[in-house]
């Protein structure tokens, strides 16, 4: 097995402009603390019973598992959000939900949308709401831009 089942997550945000999109989305990850590491994008279950850390150093290359929203833009002068939300049932022993958001707009109305996906999801597998965690980013385009969000999977044996 390539990965350990996470038994903690964290978030992280940045911004960035570029030269091109990808070096801008670069620079947002490196902005957001995790731009050295090989991302997996992974669908978006917590697992139960994990908990919230701060950010942590990665080690340069790790596989990280990350649910993510990104965004680029070059129209000078855009507001641009990235935003993710979790979701955590009641119920310990079930799973939490990750959403990913991004669009043009205010990060505060980027944010509450993806709050609000991430609660519907989990009603959609029937759960109660017990609490929502979020985080987003706004970046106002001068020339290409990247806004990025992120929820990191990881396990607090590898260092916390």
């Amino acid at each position: 097995m390539i990965f350990r089942c996470p038994d903690a997550y964290f978030f992280v945000q940045g911004t960035s402009e570029g030269y091109m999109p990808l070096n801008a989305f670069d620079g947002a990850l490196l902005a957001s603390g995790i731009g050295n590491t090989n991302l997996v994008k992974m669908s978006s279950i917590v697992p139960p019973g994990a908990v919230r850390i701060e950010p942590v150093p990665i080690p340069y290359g790790a596989l990280v598992p990350v649910a993510y929203a990104s965004i680029n833009s070059n129209i000078k002068g855009q507001t641009i959000s990235a935003a993710v939300a979790a979701a955590f049932p009641s119920d310990p022993s079930m799973p939490g939900l990750i959403m990913e958001y991004s669009a043009t707009g205010p990060s505060g109305e980027i944010e509450n949308i993806c709050r609000d996906m991430a609660v519907h999801g989990l009603m959609m597998r029937g759960l109660d709401v017990g609490r929502v965690e979020s985080t987003s980013v706004s970046h106002q385009v001068n020339s290409v831009g990247a806004a990025f969000a992120a929820v990191v999977l990881w396990t607090k044996e590898a260092g916390t």
